[in-house]
C-alpha cells in the first residue's frame, strides 16, 4: 500500500494554523503609499479603527499604530518570535534596551523567556515612492524547562542567511534556509535557549520560490517531526501528484521526499518543520505557558515589574529616516549593515 504523503490540507486563515512546536504564523503584505514627515502613510486615515486597524483598506493596515503602522510596546512570555522581513523595514525596541532597524530579507529571532516587552513598527522611509512591507512572524514554543530563561534577541542579517539556487528548465528555484539545514547549507545558529538549538528538535524553516512550470524536490525530513507547507502565493502547486490551490497549508508525511511543481503562475511557499514538544499549552494573548496557574503568574509578574520597564520615550519608537539597517543589543554591542 502506498504511504499517505499528504496528511491534511487547510485554507490559510488569519493567522495560519500551525503544528507543535509552532504556535502561530502570520503573513503581512501591505502596499503602503508614500511616507509623510512622521514616516506614516501620506494618506487619510479616515474610516480606519485607529489603534486596531486590520482592515486592509486600500491594500494596507495600520495595525495597532496611530501614526506609523505597526505594533507598539506589548509583552511576551514563554515562547519565541521569529520575524522574517521580506520587504520594507521594521524598527524594533525592547525592555532590555535593545533596538534595531532591519529589512530586505533580514530575520530577527527573539526568545521572550521569562518576559520581555517589545515594539515592532514599520517606518515608511520613502517620501517620493510607495513603501511596500512584507513579513512573516512565527511563534515557536519553548519547552517547559526553558519557559523562564533570560530574554535574548539575535539578528540574522540577509547576507548571512544561506540561499540555495537550483536550475530547472523553467527557471531558477530559490530556497532561503532560515532555520535548520538543507543539503550542504546550514542556517545561522538560533538563540542558545531556543528549542531549535536542541539537535533533537530538527527545527527547519525554508522559504521557497518556484518559477511557473518548474519542478523541484524537497528532500525527506526526519521521522517524528511535523512538517507543513504554506502555499501563500501562486495559482496551483502539484505536491507529489496532488494539485493544491493557492492559499492552502499542506501537512505532509515528513520522511517522504516531495516533488513540487508550479503551474499557472510562480509559486511561493513557507515550510515549517519541527519535533513536537508534546507538552500542555496554556495561552492568554501574548503569554504561553503550560498551566493556567502559570498564565495567572505571568499576568501578575507583568503588572508588578513590566518585565523590566520600558526605557523609551514613546510606546512606538522609530529611528531617524536616514538610519540604515543596524542593531544595538542589550549588552551594548552594535552592528551596522548597508541599506
Amino acid at each position: 500500500m502506498r504511504e499517505k504523503i499528504i496528511l491534511e490540507v487547510l485554507e490559510l486563515g488569519m493567522p495560519w494554523q500551525t503544528a507543535d512546536p509552532f504556535l502561530f504564523c502570520v503573513h503581512h503584505k501591505d502596499a503602503y503609499p508614500h511616507g509623510n514627515d512622521q514616516m506614516g502613510p501620506d494618506a487619510s486615515l479616515a474610516g480606519r479603527q485607529i489603534g486596531h486597524d486590520f482592515s486592509y483598506k486600500d491594500g494596507w493596515s495600520m495595525y495597532h499604530g496611530d501614526k506609523v503602522p505597526g505594533f507598539p510596546a506589548h509583552p511576551h512570555r514563554g515562547f519565541e518570535t521569529i520575524t522574517i522581513a521580506r520587504d520594507g523595514y521594521i524598527d524594533h525596541s525592547d525592555s532590555l534596551g535593545a533596538t534595531a532597524r532591519f529589512g530586505r530579507g533580514d530575520v530577527q529571532w527573539m526568545t521572550a523567556g521569562k518576559g520581555v516587552v517589545h515594539s515592532e513598527m514599520f517606518p515608511l522611509r520613502r517620501r517620493d515612492e510607495d513603501n511596500p512591507v512584507e513579513l512573516f512572524q512565527i511563534w515557536l514554543n519553548l519547552p517547559r524547562a526553558s519557559k523562564l530563561v533570560n530574554p535574548h534577541f539575535k539578528m540574522f542579517w540577509s547576507e548571512t542567511i544561506p540561499t540555495l539556487r537550483y536550475d530547472t528548465d523553467a527557471g531558477e528555484v530559490v530556497v532561503d534556509v532560515i532555520a535548520g539545514s538543507l543539503g550542504e547549507a546550514t542556517a545561522p545558529a538560533p538563540p542558545p535557549s531556543s528549542w531549535a538549538s536542541d539537535p533533537r528538535a530538527d527545527v527547519a524553516i525554508y522559504r521557497i520560490d518556484l518559477p511557473e512550470g518548474a519542478t523541484w524536490e524537497l528532500p525527506a525530513g526526519p521521522e517524528g517531526v511535523n512538517r507543513t507547507l504554506y502555499f501563500f502565493s501562486g495559482d496551483e502547486l502539484d505536491v507529489q501528484g496532488t494539485p493544491i490551490r493557492s492559499g492552502r497549508s499542506v501537512r505532509v508525511e515528513p520522511t517522504a521526499p516531495l516533488e513540487l511543481s508550479a503551474s499557472g503562475a510562480p509559486a511561493q511557499l513557507l515550510v515549517l518543520q519541527g519535533r513536537p514538544l508534546n507538552e500542555p499549552v496554556a495561552q492568554y494573548g501574548p503569554f504561553v505557558m503550560n498551566t493556567q496557574a502559570e498564565i495567572r503568574q505571568a499576568m501578575l509578574d507583568y503588572q508588578r515589574t513590566q518585565f523590566g520597564g520600558w526605557p523609551w520615550q514613546t510606546s512606538a519608537p522609530v529611528h531617524e529616516r536616514a538610519q540604515g539597517r543596524f542593531a544595538v543589543h542589550a549588552d551594548g554591542r552594535r552592528e551596522e549593515r548597508e541599506g
